[in-house]
């Protein structure tokens, strides 16, 4: 495998490449990195073939964007990058702020006055005349689900975005957007975006199955779950741990007892396949049924080169098996109803294996 081995993006013709660079990293500190670092970064992602570039308008207040746009035109890249961005995270102020109260709330939100606003600002800052895959970053709760794929689905036919997505939203709101759009014959979205990883795997009871379904591709993020996968943090002091300190996008520690023991098992996995923690976990999640392209970011242009080496880690079936183990989710009701005892209790004690089943 490598960035080359293109797939497309769900049940779509768009074309991309398995692990996509997320640009969170490009602008201002606390995560940020300078220009001059993130265009080394760039380069060398689409210098290995790369072709699907994932940003923001929130990403360091819209610098994101800025630099993703410029190193784009740089390189005269526009047609064979997949440019990605995103919007629904208040524009007025700070998605990381505890102050929510002095913001305009139509500058957020997943409404059509806010769709249009934020992509009129990103096509801007970004310099471009359309966008390739326009994500909803996070249901707000409140917009209706039908004036959201209205309002992205007018944005398709205008030509001013080519494809849509969703991210972080329920898995219900998903189908229903997926369902009204076959029925109306009309864009549909073409992939979900989630946090996913050995240390998150909630999104296998709901999401997974529906993405399958839908013909949504999964687009995985935080693979590595803030750089704890990578095995750089210690159980014995987690008082100076980056993005998993303090105010950070994935709300519960990942510094759990099950996670500690996670993470032994993937060590030892790697030590037997002589890569590193991060490759190994990498690896593991690009096989996971339903995942299209996986969203790795780097703040250093060596932390990119040794994700990007992922692609070419063979894990065995005893390798999978047993992270598959150590990482199993708690399994709820909704779970057991498609096992096989459940189907031989239905079928008369028969063993029925259903379309698409194994």
């Amino acid at each position: 495998m490598s960035l080359t081995n293109y797939r497309s993006l769900g049940r779509s013709g768009l074309i991309v490449s398995p692990m996509a660079l997320g640009t969170m990293t490009f602008g201002t500190k606390p995560w940020g990195v300078d220009k001059d670092v993130a265009r080394e970064i760039f380069k060398t992602y689409v210098e290995n073939g790369g072709n699907f570039v994932d940003t923001a308008d929130i990403y360091s207040l819209g610098v994101s964007e800025e630099m993703t746009g410029e190193f784009i035109r740089e390189m005269n890249l526009r047609d064979q990058i997949v440019l990605s961005t995103k919007f629904a995270f208040n524009g007025s102020s700070s998605p990381l702020s505890t102050n929510h109260s002095l913001g305009n709330p139509n500058a957020g939100g997943s409404g059509a006055k806010n769709i249009h606003r934020a992509l009129d600002a990103s096509l801007k800052r970004l310099k471009v005349d359309y966008i390739d895959l326009y994500w909803m970053h996070i249901w707000d709760g409140v917009t209706p689900v039908e004036e959201i794929i209205q309002t992205l689905q007018d944005l398709v036919t205008s030509g001013k975005i080519r494809y849509y997505a969703l991210s972080d939203m329920p898995a219900w709101l998903a189908m229903k957007a997926a369902t009204i759009s076959n029925e109306r014959r009309r864009p549909q979205p073409i992939a979900i975006q989630f946090e996913y990883s050995l240390v998150a795997r909630e999104i296998e009871r709901e999401h997974v199955p529906m993405a399958i379904e839908s013909g949504m591709g999964i687009m995985p993020w935080s693979p590595l779950a803030g750089g704890f996968l990578s095995g750089k943090y210690k159980r014995s002091d987690t008082s100076n741990t980056g993005r998993l300190s303090g105010a950070n996008p994935f709300g519960d520690s990942k510094f759990s007892d099950q996670n500690w023991l996670i993470l032994d098992e993937l060590k030892k996995v790697s030590d037997e396949l002589d890569c590193t923690t991060a490759q190994a976990a990498l690896a593991w999640l690009m096989l996971r049924p339903g995942v299209s392209s996986t969203l790795i970011g780097a703040s250093k242009v060596s932390q990119l080169k040794d994700n990007l080496a992922a692609l070419d880690m063979k894990l065995t079936i005893e390798n999978i098996e047993r992270l598959d183990r150590v990482s199993a989710r708690t399994m709820g009701f909704s779970d057991s109803l498609t096992t096989p005892e459940i189907r031989k209790m239905v079928y008369g004690g028969n063993a029925v294996i259903g379309w698409g089943q194994k």
